[in-house]
């Protein structure tokens, strides 16, 4: 539906622009449920049931891969469409033949954060050079102030929440009511207490008429180590269903296993809530091949990064997550 030339594009994920082999394979795999039909979206009705309407991603890197997907397949509408940032966005599109406004606000933990170098208690303990000081009950500044602005939004965060962004020197310490959470809270603790604070807020201050989605963890497929420990993800087909376990079931311990993890967490704690579960995990866990592992876009970025097997490859998997979310916005606006 769209191409290289998408001018929303973000350059480490434009795959055919890059020369990522296999694309026209990687692309030829469609998703298709078992006892309902998915159609792919069709812009221009969407954006017609939309109009005058406004939508809001929320999270980390993952979500703006999404919202990248969204943008360059609405653009097939609206060949007017404008760069949008403004009430505290990343990025977002203007889509002026519809006064529609589609963005991206950056909060990685969802809640506030920020670095402290100065703790004279922690001064030289464990090798703690400062902390980045996560206040779980106010949200991040990047979003603060959106509530009266979407109609429809989309909230996530994980991809953060490990050692490997945070080690013990640097590490996250919690705070609410301004004060220190005692006993302090380790890493998966803290994300639940955050989880808990933020969809408290959003049930709190946002109006009951705004469309609300959480959507649950976009899986990775590290093969062989992190990221940061020369993981890679250089596979030419999708996983099999026998070989998902293996990868992505906790108790197996492998490098992806927080994605069903997390996706636990998350749907124990919008339970009661008017928070919608978008639950995109099962049908991405197969695509092992569609990451832009090494073609990134710029020289020695896998030297500097390690490959990307984490982000996805666009045209790609959330196209298939754009034909999903638009389904359920339609669905909820057409009936009331």
């Amino acid at each position: 539906m769209y191409d290289s030339t998408c001018p929303f594009h973000r350059n480490a994920w434009n795959c055919i622009k890059n020369q990522r082999e296999n694309m026209g394979r990687i692309n030829s795999w469609k998703w298709v449920p078992e006892s309902c039909d998915l159609n792919r979206v069709d812009p221009d009705g969407f954006l017609n049931l939309m109009r005058n309407k406004n939508i809001g991603f929320v999270g980390d890197s993952l979500n703006e891969n999404f919202l990248v997907s969204f943008l360059c397949t609405l653009r097939v509408a609206d060949a007017g469409a404008k760069k949008w940032k403004r009430k505290g966005a990343w990025r977002g599109a203007y889509f002026p033949k519809f006064n529609v406004t589609v963005g991206y606000h950056r909060a990685v933990l969802l809640a506030k954060y920020e670095w402290q170098t100065k703790q004279p208690e922690l001064a030289g303990k464990n090798g703690v050079k400062g902390i980045y000081r996560v206040d779980v009950d106010i949200p991040a500044d990047d979003w603060a102030n959106v509530a009266d602005f979407y109609s429809v939004l989309v909230f996530n965060t994980g991809h953060w929440w490990g050692y490997d962004k945070f080690p013990k020197e640097t590490p996250l310490v919690f705070f609410k009511g301004g004060r220190p959470i005692h006993p302090p809270l380790e890493m998966s603790d803290g994300l639940k207490v955050v989880v808990q604070n933020m969809v408290a807020h959003v049930e709190k201050v946002f109006p009951k008429k705004v469309l609300k989605f959480w959507r649950l963890q976009s899986p990775r497929h590290f093969y062989g180590g992190e990221w940061n420990q020369n993981g890679s993800c250089l596979f030419d087909q999708p996983l099999e269903e026998v070989q998902l376990d293996s990868w992505f079931d906790p108790s197996n311990n492998g490098v992806n296993k927080e994605a069903r993890k997390l996706n636990h967490l998350i749907e124990e704690t919008l339970k009661g809530t008017s928070i919608r579960t978008l639950d995109l995990t099962h049908l991405s866990e197969f695509r092992a091949d569609a990451h832009p592992a090494i073609w990134l876009g710029k020289k020695d970025a896998v030297a500097v990064w390690g490959q990307d097997c984490m982000h996805w490859c666009l045209p790609g998997v959330p196209d298939t997550w754009v034909d999903i979310l638009t389904q359920l916005i339609s669905y909820n606006l057409e009936m009331g």
